[in-house]
């Protein structure tokens, strides 16, 4: 009697902490829905549910599959030997596809496009956005193609980023679009690391005369 007693109680606790390891994630869904005031209790639970879900998910992806797991090989399209970082994309990026279809799907179903943008900037801070903010002004000029081609490739990168854990793993997605972004203006006529280094003098042109007129 006394042995089923301390094997329930192990169960209840290790039920509990599990709900306990979850309220961060809870929280967001609970927050990020809030926002969008959708007014209808219904949609409101299922999409929470649904960002819920895959948040938790993600997360035990990651910590049950650690960079370790990679072997310590190298990048075979640059030869650098794979940082732990890089193992542990490689980790989370084998995370089944049902988990992000169910998400989409989900979302997709459930709001409007516009909502479901919100919630994948919710998920990246903004990111699109803010590294767009980022081209326009190092390409001031940039033409109305330019500025949707750059804007897909980031937006791709917003849902690919989705499925990672942590602000760091997220930045490294978002920089494999941006070299792609890249790529596309040194293919169309631009002369991307010479716009970069002349943005970068203007700012520290601008940074000196502000500091001179102190």
């Amino acid at each position: 009697m006394k042995k089923t007693l301390i094997i329930f109680f192990l169960s209840f606790l290790a039920v509990n902490i599990k709900a306990q390891d979850n309220t961060g994630e809870q929280k967001k869904a609970n927050d990020w829905v809030a926002e969008l005031k959708l007014n209808n209790a219904k949609k409101e639970e299922t999409v929470k549910n649904l960002i819920f879900n895959h948040l938790v998910a993600v997360k035990d992806w990651h910590n049950s599959h650690p960079a370790s797991t990679v072997p310590a090989g190298i990048n075979p399209r640059t030869g650098e030997k794979l940082n732990e970082l890089h193992r542990s994309i490689i980790a989370d990026s084998a995370m089944p596809e049902t988990v992000h279809k169910t998400l989409m799907d989900g979302l997709r179903q459930e709001l409007t496009p516009e909502q479901v943008i919100f919630i994948l900037d919710k998920y990246t801070i903004g990111k699109v956005d803010f590294t767009m903010k980022g081209y326009k002004a190092i390409v001031p000029d940039l033409t109305e193609q330019e500025e949707k081609t750059i804007r897909t490739y980031l937006e791709e990168a917003r849902e690919m980023a989705i499925d990672y854990k942590n602000m760091k793993q997220i930045s490294v997605i978002f920089e494999i679009y941006k070299d792609k972004s890249e790529a596309y203006l040194n293919a169309n006529g631009r002369n991307w690391r010479q716009l970069y280094k002349d943005y970068v003098n203007k700012v520290k042109a601008e940074k000196a005369k502000k500091s001179n007129e102190k």
